[in-house]
């Protein structure tokens, strides 16, 4: 038997247990697994020196490598969120809605675990807690395949969870870890009907696509995110600017970070050129279109692709527009559906804008950078669904559970 569906055999056991605990056990567990990574937070880090340099040799890019470090803060925003998450209700067992029929049968809607939950990611060792956290909560094992690039630090993350479990008496098998870079096991993993009842993949285009076109599991697709942010000829300049800076430069690495700016040609001269200077004073490389070159000086010509382009890097490309309905036409043109923005002081404007946008999350006046489980009180999140089936946007604890219809009768039979 191979090692990937060993270790899947055990999560659908484990499942099962965890299906029937109740809450008081589940958090318990929680903080038991929170209270563990604190004790081991300096094997974490470690550990995570030994990615990190790994990573250096290998040449990854500044941003990838800030997604991959661990510090004594981010072990303490991982254990942030789980009490996060252990303060949320829990869905389990919760009757979505009930109703009686004609011939006296109760229906009820009731919300239940997953079952077992795949996760496969890139270099990201605080999805290995938030995952963990989140698919315990929601009465669901997990079986984690992050990458090569973070297999020590999620070796040692793995261990305190399971230390932590296995201290409040909760089975540590309902979390595992898939402890091979061998990439033939993702694609076991998106095969094992039966035994895996959903997939979501966190990570780049490559890997997002590689899971959703050769999965016969369940997949959920997640935030490749080319984010938008438009700046309309009524927007307050300096909102603007804050907002810009903001989403473009607060973090490289992450898929809600602006990738583009859209900005109505009514407010390009002079607000654009305050804003380049603001950019390429943060380091930010700015590829633009015809007119955006005539405004900023040293700006690259933006090529068609940058238009579509997820850079997870400090560039972006910026697109002056006429009007609100070209600045829409761009932007669902070349959307990814993640995270979209605009920034104006007309209420007219920003409605169309809303309605209008087909994305998980579309914002007005606020930085793209909110799209986050944390931030939208979710206590972590599972990953960002950019499709429409089942979930969309940050994916919380609801979001990980599925239904069944319990019936109460009184001996009723069907003519």
């Amino acid at each position: 038997m191979s090692l990937v569906k060993e270790l899947a055999i055990k999560a659908k056991s484990a499942a099962n247990e965890l299906a029937v605990l109740d809450t008081a056990i589940k958090n318990h567990a929680l903080n038991m697994v929170a209270e563990q990574l604190k004790v081991n937070s300096q094997q974490i880090i470690e550990a995570n020196k030994i990615d990190l340099e790994k990573g250096k040799t290998a040449g990854l890019s500044a941003p990838l490598l800030d997604r991959l470090a661990l510090d004594d803060g981010r072990i303490d925003g991982m254990i942030e969120g789980i009490h996060q998450v252990v303060a949320l209700a829990d869905p389990i067992g919760e009757t979505i809605e009930s109703w009686p029929r004609p011939n006296g049968l109760n229906v009820n809607k009731v919300r239940v675990p997953m079952g077992v939950v795949g996760i496969i990611y890139e270099g990201r060792p605080n999805v290995t807690v938030d995952a963990a956290a989140l698919c315990l909560k929601a009465g669901s094992a997990v079986v984690l395949r992050g990458s090569s690039s973070a297999i020590n630090s999620n070796r040692a993350l793995v261990s305190a969870i399971k230390t932590g479990l296995a201290k409040a008496n909760v089975s540590a098998e309902v979390v595992q870890l898939v402890d091979t870079t061998d990439r033939a096991a993702v694609d076991e993993m998106l095969k094992l009907n039966g035994l895996m009842d959903l997939v979501i993949p966190r990570g780049g285009a490559g890997l997002i696509q590689r899971v959703v076109q050769n999965a016969t599991v369940p997949v959920i697709e997640t935030g490749v995110g080319n984010c938008h942010i438009y700046v309309d000829k009524d927007a307050d300049p300096q909102m603007a600017l804050d907002i810009i800076i903001n989403a473009k430069c607060q973090r490289y690495g992450v898929c809600n970070a602006a990738e583009s700016l859209v900005v109505h040609q009514d407010i390009a001269s002079p607000w654009l050129s305050k804003a380049a200077a603001e950019l390429k004073a943060r380091g930010v490389e700015i590829r633009g279109c015809a007119e955006t070159l005539k405004l900023v000086k040293d700006a690259q010509p933006a090529t068609e692709s940058d238009w579509a382009e997820e850079f997870i890097a400090p560039t972006i490309a910026i697109k002056i527009v006429k009007d609100l309905a070209e600045a829409i036409g761009h932007i669902q043109q070349h959307s990814t559906g993640h995270s979209e923005a605009i920034v104006t002081n007309n209420q007219a404007t920003a409605d169309i804008f809303m309605r209008t946008i087909d994305a998980a999350a579309v914002y007005h006046n606020a930085s793209t950078r909110f799209t986050d489980g944390f931030e939208f009180g979710f206590g972590a999140e599972i990953g960002i669904s950019t499709q429409k089936l089942h979930a969309r946007g940050p994916m919380g604890l609801k979001e990980l559970t599925s239904y069944k219809y319990i019936i109460q009768g009184t001996g009723q039979t069907r003519a």
